[in-house]
């Protein structure tokens, strides 16, 4: 981890939101800070991509929330793919996650904490200076995601597509063991597993599924 920031009149930074308020404000605000830096944007996931496979990039401030193509919906899976993307592809990609959904996060905790790059997490409510903390950090290759309530407990893949599965796709255990090719068995395990990090216990006149549907959204597992 560098702890030497990047020479300002060197500086690539790629910001990607689909909200041109959102987009614009980042913009004058690094603008501002890195008058020398130069600076591009994106509000789909896949001119994010195809710019960051072009350019030699500083950093990249990105929204969760965002549409794969121009006309698509915004969909937080679509930032979480290519954050993934990001992380496996790039690893000394400096990242800020700035988003109102970063309970999301959790689903590729691991993932972010084995990154080489910074990383920091900002809520879009923060202000600016704040903000710019967060980007200085993240330039120097801290990570930062203090901010993020992490059940305790590993979260794992498997568990993040069976609860979408369940509860997205409404699919009953017997097709989501032939589609995720597990045994029911292993679906028990799979539930047993994901609501003792819930923390959702059978209750008396309550809803197993229901209360874990309700904490695997509550928590970010799923949207």
């Amino acid at each position: 981890m560098s702890q030497d920031l990047p020479k300002q009149e060197k500086l690539k930074i790629l910001v990607v939101d689909d909200h041109e308020l959102i987009l614009s404000g980042t913009v004058g605000l690094l603008k501002q800070h890195y008058p020398q830096a130069e600076i591009f944007t994106a509000k789909t996931t896949q001119n994010a991509l195809q710019q960051v496979e072009t350019f030699q990039l500083d950093l990249v401030i990105m929204d969760l929330s965002l549409p794969e193509t121009f006309g698509n919906t915004a969909e937080i899976n679509q930032g979480i793919k290519t954050l993934q993307s990001f992380i496996k592809n790039y690893p000394p990609l400096n990242l800020v996650v700035q988003s109102s959904y970063t309970k999301a996060l959790v689903r590729i905790k691991p993932d972010i904490d084995a990154h080489e790059g910074g990383f920091t997490v900002a809520d879009k409510g923060l202000g600016s200076q704040e903000m710019l903390k967060r980007i200085e950090w993240a330039l120097i290759g801290v990570t930062h995601t203090k901010d993020l309530k992490v059940p305790r407990g590993e979260v794992k893949p498997e568990w993040i597509e069976l609860l979408n599965l369940a509860f997205k796709e409404q699919l009953k255990d017997k097709v989501i063991a032939e589609r995720m090719e597990k045994s029911l068995r292993t679906m028990r395990q799979y539930w047993s597993k994901v609501q003792d990090v819930l923390e959702v216990y059978p209750e008396d006149g309550k809803s197993l599924r229901i209360q874990t549907e309700k904490r695997a959204r509550e928590e970010g597992f799923i949207d």
